[in-house]
């Protein structure tokens, strides 16, 4: 993304049929539409089957969505991108996907307004479709605020796979782009943590305490890039407050008291913060 100044942001959806064979798509297959057999994600009634057997069914954000997606877009998008959508431009692009989630980059919002007026017809063509609520055109230049953008862009800020990348500073001063726990999986984290806690709240401490502390390590390992430490502490903040809560609703007369919490977790604390990952690719300002 160095040097890119607009962002087009966007996921896909998938569609499939009824399991007839499981089996990549060949290029004559991709070029006529036809559909590709892949085992269902839910279980469908005979009857309905048959109705829908040659017949596409949508299922966006479904577990399939981005195993389907995946089998075409090689093809579909990313060849197509390099071949035939870069040449045809005027500044400089570039194209990051992962499963079914991908960002465009561009250097003029020309550029990026051209792109996305044909991709989803280019989609369209192989059965799959942009989000609705993902697909957005963002000014990710630095130093824009939400009153400095451009007036045909929505935004300043991104999420790209679960972190909301945003300009910040260096510690030398320098522009770069600081990545953080977008706030919706954080959210769903913490509530992932609550529902946890109030299923289990009656298992011993210690079988609570290893449950949580191996959530808690999966969380940063996905979560703990540089930069990203506030919300990390956020986390960890969180999972105590929470556990607390639940522990003192085991019984009527068992509230769990601040110091008592502080006094088991100080013989047996839960995982600190830690930063895994280091910081991305610091982005300079383009002269």
């Amino acid at each position: 993304m160095r040097g890119r100044k607009l962002v087009l942001r966007r996921g896909i959806g998938a569609s499939v049929t009824g399991p007839m064979r499981i089996a990549r798509p060949t290029r004559h297959q991709r070029c006529a539409c036809e559909a590709v057999a892949i085992v269902r994600a839910q279980p469908i009634p005979w009857d309905r089957y048959r109705q829908i057997k040659r017949k596409f069914c949508t299922i966006v954000g479904g577990v399939v969505s981005p195993c389907l997606s995946n089998v075409f877009l090689h093809h579909v998008l990313d060849e197509w991108f390099e071949t035939e959508v870069k040449p045809r431009l005027r500044g400089a692009c570039t194209l990051v996907r992962f499963a079914d989630d991908a960002l465009m980059a561009f250097d003029t919002i020309d550029d990026a307004k051209r792109v996305l007026s044909v991709l989803g017809k280019r989609l369209a063509r192989y059965g799959l479709t942009l989000h609705p609520d993902k697909t957005r055109l963002v000014d990710f230049r630095p130093k824009r605020s939400q009153s400095t953008r451009h007036p045909e862009t929505d935004g300043t800020s991104f999420d790209f796979l679960g972190l909301t990348h945003v300009w910040g500073r260096s510690r030398n001063g320098k522009d770069m782009v600081r990545q953080v726990t977008a706030k919706d999986r954080f959210a769903r984290a913490v509530a992932a943590v609550n529902d946890w806690c109030r299923t289990h709240r009656h298992w011993s401490f210690h079988d609570q305490h290893r449950h949580l502390s191996s959530m808690m390590r999966g969380h940063f390992a996905y979560y703990g890039v540089g930069g990203n430490s506030r919300r990390l502490r956020w986390f960890a903040n969180q999972v105590v407050r929470v556990w607390r809560k639940w522990l003192s609703r085991r019984d009527r007369q068992g509230v769990v008291t601040w110091a008592r919490l502080n006094e088991l977790l100080a013989r047996h604390p839960l995982p600190s913060v830690k930063i895994l990952h280091g910081y991305a690719s610091a982005s300079k300002t383009p002269s």
